[in-house]
């Protein structure tokens, strides 16, 4: 009672009734204050998206978060066939720019990936050799063996589906 006086909020004692309509009100206001700052997801904190040099979110054993830091992209013409994002992936993996690398071998994926199916069929995954083999190169990285990778990347690129996907 003394501290409800002493800090200026009356003259009157206290009353705990008075003071259960504010408490409700801040519990139902609170969550509406706060929803801007849980609307913001890590990923987009401050307008900016993390990024990573290092592979990351490759597979279901290294994956612990819902989203994947942004990759350096490679300086490649986004139009390009998949060898030439294969030859950028090879170059990356050679000066240590491991990012780089697993965003080319993943674009490299897309570009072998366009194809055209009829609907009924749209929703299987591609029997192509080559969309295996970069996946295969693209798990390697994220394991952490260079070689493996560059190795799976070398038997890709004397794919005849490499050169193919120029538009």
């Amino acid at each position: 009672m003394a501290f409800r006086h002493a800090c200026g909020y009356g003259d009157r004692p206290f009353d705990p009734d008075d003071s259960m309509p504010s408490i409700h009100a801040i519990a139902l206001l609170f969550p509406l204050a706060a929803a801007p700052v849980f609307a913001q997801s890590v990923a987009d904190v401050g307008g900016k998206q993390p990024t990573s040099t290092a592979p990351a979110n490759v597979g279901v054993g290294d994956t612990h978060t819902l989203w994947s830091p942004q990759l350096p992209t490679p300086f490649v013409d986004e139009n390009a066939a998949p060898a030439a994002f294969m030859k950028a992936a090879e170059g990356a993996i050679a000066a240590g720019r491991l990012g780089e690398a697993q965003e080319a071998i993943e674009r490299a994926e897309s570009r072998a990936l366009d194809r055209s199916v009829r609907p009924s069929k749209a929703g299987q995954p591609s029997q192509q050799k080559l969309v295996h083999q970069l996946a295969d190169a693209r798990r390697a990285l994220g394991a952490g063996d260079r070689a493996g990778a560059l190795r799976l990347l070398q038997a890709a690129m004397a794919n005849p589906e490499a050169a193919a996907k120029e538009d």
